[in-house]
């Protein structure tokens, strides 16, 4: 039985966004002598700055992890519900879409690091999330999965967008729910949500940002987009490798 909840707004576009434009250079010329009028107001237009890339988009194209969402200052991941709807035994994945999933499309990638900053490789990821009408499957597994980060502690997940939900389970904003465990260590469980700019099935994501009790922003994807109806983010977790001396048994 699925849970349902009011519908509105559209699919997103499964066009591949294009890659960001490359830097723009001019060529200096060899004698200043020789420097026409025209030169130099060709020059000044090849010089005109090409737009801004964020932070992310800098680290993917250099082949570096994504800047830390937060930065890593020793302090684990904000921790968050689990809430009622989570499901064990979910599959092994990197692609939570299944053939009826719709929505706008989502790239999320990141790094797991320790409270030291060091990468965590082998660490369990766990992503269960409602689709693009508020809905959780409560019969299978589409849009929930499990993967581990690889040998630098990275991953990457295929998804949508959530949509927001007002319901028996309360009145949401979007939110991806996310479960990490290095090996050996105590589980995490947080709440990823998204900028209040995001653009998806009409809806205002700063009204519902805002109405949303359990948000934390400090757990706030970082994202580029969208391009051609899709979106890319980042987003690094930090948790911690062993349980506490209290909590040790």
């Amino acid at each position: 039985m699925r849970l349902e909840h009011p519908a509105n707004g559209g699919p997103g576009s499964d066009a591949e966004p294009p890659p960001p434009d490359s830097r723009r250079s001019f060529i200096r010329a060899g004698s200043v002598t020789v420097m026409t009028a025209a030169a130099l107001g060709a020059a000044g237009a090849a010089a005109t700055p090409a737009a801004p890339r964020s932070p992310v988009e800098e680290a993917r194209r250099a082949g570096r992890p994504a800047p830390l969402t937060p930065a890593c200052d020793g302090h684990e991941t904000p921790a968050a519900v689990e809430g009622p709807l989570f499901k064990p035994h979910s599959p092994e994945r990197t692609d939570l879409r299944t053939p009826g999933t719709r929505g706008v499309r989502l790239e999320l990638t990141g790094t797991v690091y320790d409270t030291a900053c060091r990468a965590i490789p082998g660490a369990l990821i766990e992503f269960w999330q409602c689709d693009q009408n508020g809905d959780y499957d409560t019969t299978g597994f589409s849009l929930r999965g499990h993967q581990f980060s690889t040998g630098r502690g990275a991953f990457t997940l295929r998804t949508i967008v959530p949509r927001d939900y007002a319901g028996r389970w309360g009145t949401r904003a979007p939110h991806i729910h996310t479960r990490i465990q290095a090996p050996g260590g105590p589980a995490l469980i947080t709440q990823l949500y998204f900028p209040d700019n995001t653009l998806a099935y009409g809806r205002d994501f700063a009204v519902l940002n805002a109405s949303d009790q359990l948000i934390n922003r400090a757990c706030t994807i970082a994202l580029t987009g969208p391009a051609g109806g899709a979106y890319r983010g980042a987003f690094d977790f930090v948790v911690k490798t062993a349980a506490a001396r209290g909590q040790q048994r």
